[in-house]
């Protein structure tokens, strides 16, 4: 059924509905489902592949995927799997191990400059793909070759980045929480040091960088609530005059909302930012000292001229709203 504007209601199957499923390591691609199959989360069902057939779990079903996020030509949803495809699926884990290891055996061979992540059958043998990592395109034609000749089936081998290598092996990480990328991350967005300086994290990569050794992806998640929270203090490294006294702004506390002010002697003061009076003077630092200072402190939310700031040298005043 569908209502007065064309759109299926819930809870109806239509014949172009689309179902997500997802396959070993978190690979996801998206089926019609003309058959009006049911279907729901964690079910696993047989679906067209590339010449032959594949097994996957469906991940969501049409009330959830939209159509631009499956573009192209989709393939169908053919039938729910049974319990004797279940067993060729566990067979095939099997000889995934096995695949592993001869094709390691061949890259060290043939000299491959790679390095084997996860080794992939489709369910009815006719492919094996074979995901890597390198630091450079490769030439691995022989390599192919020797793998077509000893496994007599279709060969494909498939480089992937770092994160997509965490992603397709799992892990815990520093959280105490699976893997993002492992469990529910779907596309991988560009995580910069600045995000993590803008948080007022510690630029040690021991302490930013993931289970990939790449920034950690969880440093966007905050990333907008910390730059809202933070236009309401003064940027850490710029001076305020309180009582006609001079101090410095070394750290702020977005949460407890206060900021540390260090005067000249390198004594530290908390201060409330409702106890901030309006209108303080702000004097901002100047392109040297931001240049100098530590990461951790000054560095992380430095100005510069022309960003609406103070410039050397100049007084602003400090818009501050009485509570």
């Amino acid at each position: 059924m569908i209502d007065s504007r064309g759109t299926p209601r819930h809870g109806d199957h239509p014949m172009n509905e689309l179902i997500e499923v997802v396959f070993k390591g978190r690979r996801r691609e998206y089926f019609t489902n003309p058959r009006e199959i049911p279907v729901q989360h964690g079910d696993w069902v047989i679906v067209q592949a590339d010449r032959g057939i594949d097994l996957g779990k469906v991940h969501h079903t049409s009330e959830w995927v939209k159509r631009e996020d499956a573009p192209g030509k989709l393939r169908e949803l053919l039938r729910p799997a049974q319990p004797e495809d279940l067993e060729v699926f566990e067979r095939n884990r099997s000889k995934e191990t096995r695949a592993f290891d001869t094709a390691k055996e061949r890259i060290i061979h043939r000299d491959v400059d790679m390095k084997l992540v996860d080794v992939e059958y489709q369910f009815d043998g006719n492919r094996i793909t074979f995901f890597f990592t390198a630091e450079k395109r490769v030439d691995f034609r022989d390599l192919v070759k020797d793998l077509a000749s000893i496994f007599r089936t279709r060969i494909e081998l498939r480089q992937i980045g770092v994160r997509d290598e965490a992603g397709r092996i799992g892990g815990v990480g520093t959280c105490g929480r699976e893997l993002c990328c492992a469990t529910w991350l779907r596309q991988f967005e560009p995580i910069t040091l600045k995000m993590a300086k803008d948080q007022g994290l510690s630029p040690s990569p021991s302490k930013i960088s993931g289970a990939c050794g790449r920034l950690k992806c969880c440093l966007r998640y905050e990333l907008d609530f910390y730059k809202e929270a933070s236009r309401e203090f003064p940027k850490i490294g710029s001076k305020l005059v309180l009582a006609g006294v001079e101090q410095e702004v070394s750290r702020v506390d977005i949460f407890r909302r206060t900021l540390l002010l260090m005067d000249e002697s390198g004594h530290e003061t908390p201060l409330a930012l409702s106890e901030l009076p309006a209108g303080t003077k702000v004097v901002g630092p100047t392109r040297d000292r931001r240049r100098g200072c530590d990461k951790t402190r000054c560095g992380a939310r430095g100005t510069k001229p022309g960003d609406g700031e103070s410039v050397k040298g100049t007084k602003l005043q400090f818009p501050v709203s009485e509570n």
